[in-house]
């Protein structure tokens, strides 16, 4: 579109012409703010990470953040939310699959999580563990978010192994809500172990063993 005195403001920047333009700009730049506030709050955590920082990267004044987000705390619920609904795409992919027995799925998962682990050069671990230790102990509602995350996460799990058990390829004795919490449990941990290391081995350390319990 050229520009025109209709679209162009005071400062000699393009604008959008109408409300639909408009609408699908703002909705650009809080998307652009909750994305660089995931991919900072997942490698530094909530409280280290400034708003000045975000604003710098996605470059965009700080009145805009507050057109969007009334609080830090308000942004933070942004980017749980976002990383939740992230998340849960690429679960429903793996998880999903029927080219795979479920117990692969599961390792799919595992797999898919290394890689990560490794691209990211073990700065970016899990956005719902890393919080869920830095602000449980500090505010409520955050605590109340993080977990209804975690336990939803458990059930996808629970339906996996579930399945494994009905398949055979677990032990009919188990109760697959136990080992999907068992599995979630020591998963944050291995990933956390991972970052501190700088390794995969503790990843591989888990998860071998809990393969190697659970298998009939």
């Amino acid at each position: 579109m050229p520009a025109t005195l209709s679209n162009v403001n005071p400062a000699g920047r393009l604008e959008p012409r109408n409300r639909q333009q408009r609408s699908a700009a703002r909705s650009d730049t809080r998307s652009a703010l909750v994305w660089c506030g995931t991919e900072l709050l997942t490698e530094r955590g909530f409280q280290i990470t400034g708003i000045d920082e975000v604003l710098k990267r996605v470059g965009v004044p700080k009145g805009s953040f507050y057109h969007f987000f009334k609080s830090k705390d308000e942004f933070g619920a942004a980017v749980i939310k976002n990383y939740t609904e992230y998340y849960a795409r690429k679960m429903d992919r793996i998880f999903n699959d029927p080219t795979r027995p479920p117990l692969e799925r599961l390792k799919a998962f595992v797999d898919n999580a290394k890689y990560g682990m490794i691209k990211f050069d073990f700065r970016r671990g899990c956005l719902i563990g890393n919080l869920g230790q830095e602000l449980a102990s500090l505010d409520g509602t955050f605590r109340q978010t993080l977990e209804a995350v975690l336990v939803s996460w458990e059930e996808r799990v629970t339906t996996c192994l579930q399945d494994a058990i009905d398949a055979g390829d677990i032990a009919s004795s188990n109760d697959a809500h136990v080992l999907s919490r068992f599995f979630w449990i020591g998963w944050e941990g291995a990933i956390l172990r991972s970052k501190l290391m700088r390794s995969l081995a503790p990843i591989d350390h888990f998860v071998d063993l809990y393969f190697a319990k659970i298998a009939v």
